[in-house]
């Protein structure tokens, strides 16, 4: 039987940020992990995260995760225990755990229970075949053990997990076939979302699966639109063929250990089920017992780590009368900055619950995307977003972007400071930021791409130049490669100049054409083809190929067109007929032009 001032059972975020707090505040601490590896969900994290600088902004997950153990490791107050699993806790502040085998009995004045959360599972027919995993099963195959579970992706639900799932999916060579999410919004940050749609990956609002196709394993999936009851629409169905569904609906608290040792739990939605009851120093209802992470509220790894120094702070002053209140204070009025933003208001009204109340905080800067002096090398910021991140303004050498006091304000730019250093650029963990530099007199312009995938291309190289939603927008030529350390990399390609505000993205070209106008599902060969023929009046080639006469009525495709004829003929767009607008000019029913209105 061995006894500590503290013990800690989790060792991901919360618990290694408990236990560095408890160990610097000379604390004899004990942390309990079941993992071969510390870290948690850290580990399987190769994404940048959100935040400021003082809590890891633009630090990938898994280096997160290295720092926070290299800090362990030099404090002696610091004992570690990993591939322990923890079996019970019981009364008189005993811990029962078994490791290599064998079972083991520790004692502790001071708990902290960081235990995180597990995901959340969604019936439909065949959801048992093999090839239907949790999307943190798929990252910790994936990203630790290098096992890549299928080929073809379907991912149900929109948080942030299933956004960044599909991107690490495809930076590791897979395809996403899509998203599909029962609500009308998407659940995550909207710069993920922004960054897998840019690579043309759909993603269906409204939307559910029905089922999974297969008999030994996944071979499809049937998707359905619902109603506002949430029950799929008959005859709405579509099958995606697909031999992997992730399922990414949410994460519940793994509460279990919290009520063993004697914590009252309540069932709270907004902070994701049943959690135990806490004040704001993370204090459960049974005084020796702490609580942080997503067993308090599912959140961000950000809020984790506060969470777990503010309750190891606590937890060092009830043993040592130790002086901390200045630094709690300050801790929790980071956590409302954190918190104020429109993406975490289910998280107040969850805390409400409990009495706990945001502290009051700056208001949020709100600014739209701004395009800047053209002709000049500059950051472009698209994001309009109040996510709590400011890693462009830390970053920027020149002090050329303002986010404010409130870090979930959107950033604005003074283009009179800003270089084109692209520094923000690499650091922004949405990649949400290009450069932009148009050159009138050559009818081109330079864009600077964040490129996280591999292989890189090589200068002089033809690729595909892409829009917000994946779209090929026009042929790019590269003109540059800049490599960085933190895997971030810059591709700038030079573009027509009238496309130069609509490249957002670039892929390799593939060997099938690509749609042009995806209503009439016209490819890029088709039109050229008619143009190599010698047609070359705008209002003949889509009489031919039926190019801008669907439902949107070319207002997605019609410039992309007129782009190809200018680039086939050497005519500048400018000079180019646009054919003719008819009416109607958006899609009604048919039948409406066989009713009269015969009142007047």
């Amino acid at each position: 039987m061995r006894h500590y001032e503290a013990v800690v059972i989790g060792g991901g975020p919360a618990g290694m940020m408990g236990s560095i707090t408890l160990g610097g505040k000379d604390v004899k601490t004990l942390l309990l992990d079941e993992n071969d590896v510390l870290g948690g969900q850290l580990v399987k994290q190769t994404h940048k995260f959100f935040g400021d600088h003082a809590h890891y902004a633009s630090v990938r997950g898994f280096e997160i995760a290295q720092k926070l153990q290299e800090e362990m490791a030099k404090d002696p107050n610091i004992k570690v225990e990993t591939s322990a699993t923890v079996i019970g806790v019981y009364p008189n502040n005993l811990i029962v755990y078994a490791k290599d085998g064998k079972e083991f009995k520790v004692t502790y004045k001071k708990l902290l229970i960081a235990t995180g959360a597990m995901e959340k599972q969604l019936p439909f027919i065949n959801s048992d075949l093999p090839g239907v995993y949790g999307a943190g099963a798929v990252q910790t195959l994936m990203n630790e053990y290098g096992v890549m579970p299928g080929k073809r992706f379907l991912i149900v639900g929109s948080g942030n997990i299933g956004l960044i799932l599909a991107y690490q999916l495809i930076q590791a060579g897979a395809e996403v076939r899509g998203i599909v999410e029962a609500l009308g919004k998407i659940g995550g940050y909207e710069v993920h979302a922004k960054k897998i749609k840019r690579l043309g990956v759909p993603i269906l609002l409204n939307h559910t699966i029905v089922k999974a196709i297969g008999d030994e394993s996944v071979s499809g999936a049937v998707i359905a639109k619902i109603d506002e009851h949430f029950k799929p629409i008959p005859g709405t169905e579509e099958e995606k063929v697909v031999d992997t569904i992730c399922v990414s609906v949410g994460l519940t608290p793994l509460s279990e250990l919290a009520e063993q040792a004697g914590c009252k739990i309540e069932y709270i939605p907004q902070l994701g089920g049943y959690v135990p009851i806490r004040n704001e120093r993370m204090q459960t209802s049974n005084p020796d017992v702490f609580i942080a992470g997503d067993l308090s509220s599912i959140e961000e790894a950000t809020t984790a780590m506060i969470e777990g120094k503010i309750a190891a702070l606590e937890m060092a002053h009830n043993l040592k009368s130790t002086d901390v209140e200045n630094e709690i204070n300050d801790e929790i009025q980071t956590l409302s900055l954190f918190r104020s933003g429109p993406k975490s208001e289910k998280i107040r009204i969850g805390l409400e619950k409990f009495g706990i109340n945001v502290k009051p905080v700056p208001e949020i800067e709100r600014h739209g995307v701004q395009i800047g002096p053209q002709g000049k090398l500059r950051a472009i910021i698209d994001c309009t977003e109040e996510i709590p991140c400011n890693s462009c303004e830390a970053v920027c050498p020149f002090g050329a972007i303002h986010i404010g006091e409130n870090l979930n304000s959107t950033p604005v730019v003074d283009y009179d400071k800003c270089n084109g250093c692209a520094t923000c650029v690499i650091a922004c963990p949405g990649l949400a930021i290009h450069m932009l530099k148009e050159d009138v007199e050559n009818s081109t312009a330079l864009v600077g791409i964040p490129y996280e995938l591999l292989p890189l291309p090589e200068k002089g190289q033809k690729m595909w130049a892409l829009d917000e939603d994946g779209n090929y927008i026009c042929d790019a030529i590269v003109k540059k490669i800049a490599k960085y350390p933190n895997k971030t990399n810059i591709i700038y390609v030079e573009v027509p100049l009238e496309f130069s505000q609509k490249v957002l993205s670039v892929e390799f070209p593939k060997r099938e054409s690509p749609f042009v106008c995806r209503c009439e599902e016209v490819t890029l060969d088709e039109i050229e083809r008619v143009i190599d023929s010698g047609i070359t009046d705008f209002e003949e080639i889509k009489r031919l190929t039926r190019v801008t006469m669907g439902p949107c009525g070319g207002k997605n495709c019609k410039l992309v067109v007129l782009g190809i004829l200018s680039r086939k003929t050497g005519v500048p767009i400018s000079k180019l007929s646009h054919g003719t607008s008819r009416p109607p000019v958006k899609p009604v029913e048919f039948s409406l032009f066989t009713k009269r209105d015969d009142s007047k």
